[in-house]
């Protein structure tokens, strides 16, 4: 059963951020909320929410562009995707992406004169017309549930049904140690902390080794029960800063003789995404995210050694990352869930794979989210009102995770229900 887009809408809000956030050697002040609504034949109305991630999809476009630029650009290309699929009819959400996906890319190349584009921002751009597609795509076939909506060949990554899934804060280059410390007296245990500091080769590595050692030392002392040798995991972000395996392993080296290396949980996205490094022989879990941007390079990347995915459902689209999934759950590749500083309505997309995912070695029978939202915006209690069921327990987290109940499944985790201020823009 097909479904029919008969009229589009756009917009967009500028949410500012507490403060300059580093990334990729970059830096951001606000991010860009895209709002997308689609009407179909028989009235239904939808509304799909993204983020413009600029700075993570693309660091190259916005040096090159600016932010606001870059910005601009990922906006135009989704509404160029809206004119491509109003007045037209899809088999699924899925069909619908295939068939936009390249000329969205190539309407972005040509219009910001970058031809190489990264696919992760021409994901990005079309996070938020995905999403509307499968809520579209559900309402045609008045399906009400997360669980019915996802097609028969994509579920088997989505067995679980976890009561809890941990929060994952994320450990910039500007957390404070006490600030770090906070976070662990508050439940928090899994930390995301970013790596890949500013500077050439060995200048990254001397800050990096030298940010290891001052969070070790105030965390090395401190326990947890969810892990089973109770120690705090580390995982980290190096944002693909690393130019070599060489470099790597005297990190990794370094860790060992600081004591810290027996909680190295995951090292995610060490190398340049079009780096062919086999990784094989590394003697921790190496996780991929950006370079992750299609099911093909999943493939290549487990190929290569990589034995963990860090899926973004809200950065490169529900569905790729259902496809990333599935082909990870075929390896017996574990996968997590990572932010993208998104808002707390969008975020429900991101802990409904979370709640379902096979739970991550080591730790016990819960899901992972990492959760950065918080930390960042600087409106962020502003736009927890704007979640359909703000007051929900289950919405909110306490003691360090999200407490999953009957309630949260009954409701699909709000992504049926609407926001009264994304649907009036």
């Amino acid at each position: 059963m097909s479904f029919s887009i008969t009229s589009v809408e756009s917009n967009f809000e500028r949410e500012p951020l507490k403060q300059t956030f580093g990334f990729k050697g970059g830096k951001t002040n606000e991010l860009w909320q895209s709002i997308v609504h689609l009407w179909d034949t028989q009235g239904h109305r939808v509304t799909g929410l993204g983020v413009q991630g600029v700075l993570w999809s693309d660091a190259k476009a916005v040096e090159t562009v600016s932010e606001v630029g870059a910005n601009i650009l990922m906006f135009s290309m989704t509404n160029y995707a809206l004119t491509l699929v109003r007045g037209r009819t899809f088999e699924s959400p899925r069909a619908m992406l295939m068939d936009i996906l390249p000329q969205v890319e190539d309407y972005g190349k040509r219009l910001s004169g970058l031809k190489l584009l990264r696919r992760t921002f021409v994901l990005n751009s079309l996070v938020a017309v995905d999403n509307a597609a499968w809520l579209l795509d559900a309402r045609s076939k008045n399906i009400a549930n997360f669980d019915d909506m996802i097609p028969e060949d994509l579920r088997s990554p989505l067995i679980w049904r976890h009561n809890g899934v941990a929060a994952i804060p994320l450990v910039s280059y500007n957390v404070s140690i006490d600030e770090i410390i906070n976070l662990v007296q508050n439940g928090f245990f899994f930390l995301k902390i970013k790596l890949g500091q500013h500077g050439d080769q060995e200048t990254m590595l001397r800050k990096d080794m030298a940010r290891i050692s001052e969070i070790h030392n105030a965390l090395r002392h401190m326990t947890t029960p969810y892990t089973k040798n109770g120690k705090i995991p580390y995982y980290f972000d190096a944002n693909g800063r690393y130019q070599s395996k060489e470099t790597l392993m005297r990190l990794l080296d370094f860790t060992r003789t600081i004591g810290a290396f027996e909680q190295i949980v995951l090292v995610e996205e060490p190398f340049a995404d079009n780096s062919d490094i086999d990784v094989h022989d590394i003697p921790v879990r190496l996780a991929a995210d950006e370079s992750a941007d299609s099911p093909e390079q999943a493939k290549i990347l487990i190929e290569r050694g990589y034995s963990a995915f860090a899926l973004k459902a809200i950065a490169k689209t529900m569905t790729h990352t259902l496809e990333i999934a599935t082909i990870a759950q075929q390896h017996k590749i574990p996968c997590f869930c990572a932010d993208l500083t998104v808002s707390p309505f969008l975020l429900e997309w991101n802990k409904a794979l979370a709640a379902r995912l096979t739970p991550f070695p080591g730790l016990d029978n819960f899901g992972l989210l990492e959760c950065n939202g918080p930390q960042n915006y600087r409106n962020w209690n502003l736009m927890t009102q704007y979640h359909p069921y703000p007051t929900a327990y289950w919405a909110g987290i306490h003691d360090g995770f999200w407490h999953l109940n009957e309630d949260y499944y009954r409701k699909s985790g709000a992504l049926f229900a609407s926001s009264p201020h994304y649907e009036s823009l």
